[in-house]
């Protein structure tokens, strides 16, 4: 079985200090889009994962086999299986791909080994903050440690232009440079710049972009250059180097993303999707 696992930006981050269990609660307006990656479980002769595309760990430390493996231990099975991952969605750069791809590969496991939804969100905080969302997708207000996901009216009638930098980061990095800047928020961006539908939640802001910046300014390089090419401003989303802005049109975003300087490590055209996974069948995908 095959699955689509879609990449989220994060519209707004706030963070606040890190509380007595080592983790910053967060509160922010996460966005499934229309960028994937490929995930296939299948029995095999041994256990396995293989990885094409963009570079992933093709190990026991990939966050998609972390997911077989723990619908397999609450199945209490034995089961040999494969997973594939055909990446498109860069690592690093703050769009969500691992945790997309954990929460597809729940899913595609959950018929595999005929468990229940309420084990997959039972798993899903242990694997990591953003897999909770990951299985629900589309526009959601996400609270703690990303466990909480409070659905919202679905955003539409506009499109993102996507960049990443060529950096990668770290997320553990970007927390800590942040603790030790003693917490800043990022910059406010303000109603007049945002999509009508999204216009009620302004300001937004990512306190995660100081720090971010702090590790690899490399990161604020990129975003003034392309806000001052694009002429509109330039957020990051997650912990970085996603780079993103707002355009009424995929025209207009993509005749954006011909303007980009060389050297960027992936950029795409994307749209607001209401869904985290969909499972692939012979149908032209929609």
């Amino acid at each position: 079985m095959r699955a689509r696992a879609f990449a989220k930006v994060n519209f707004a981050l706030r963070v606040s200090t890190v509380g007595r269990d080592g983790y910053h609660p967060l509160r922010g307006i996460f966005q499934t889009v229309t960028w994937f990656d490929e995930v296939e479980v299948s029995s095999a002769d041994r256990d396995g994962v293989d990885v094409s595309g963009h570079p992933a760990p093709a190990d026991h430390t990939n966050l998609a086999w972390r997911a077989v493996e723990a619908v397999r231990v609450a199945a209490d099975s034995v089961e040999l299986l494969e997973v594939r991952l055909g990446k498109q969605i860069p690592a690093g750069a703050g769009l969500g791909g691992g945790s997309a791809d954990a929460a597809a590969a729940l899913v595609l496991a959950s018929k595999v080994f005929g468990v229940g939804h309420d084990v997959l969100r039972s798993v899903a905080p242990e694997l990591g903050s953003d897999v909770p969302f990951a299985l629900v997708g589309g526009s959601a207000m996400v609270a703690g440690r990303g466990e909480l996901v409070q659905p919202l009216p679905d955003f539409s009638g506009f499109a993102l232009a996507v960049v990443v930098p060529p950096v990668e980061l770290s997320t553990p990095d970007v927390y800590t440079m942040w603790d030790q800047l003693g917490g800043p928020q990022g910059p406010p961006l303000e109603e007049r710049h945002l999509p009508p539908a999204m216009r009620e939640y302004a300001p937004l802001r990512n306190d995660l972009f100081p720090a971010a910046v702090a590790v690899a300014p490399a990161v604020d390089e990129w975003r003034a250059e392309l806000s001052e090419s694009w002429g509109v401003p330039v957020v990051m989303t997650g912990s970085g180097a996603g780079l993103f802005a707002f355009f009424a049109t995929d025209d207009e975003a993509q005749s954006a993303l011909d303007e980009i300087p060389p050297g960027a490590r992936a950029a795409e055209v994307v749209e607001p999707i209401d869904r985290g996974w969909e499972l692939i069948t012979d149908e032209v995908p929609r």
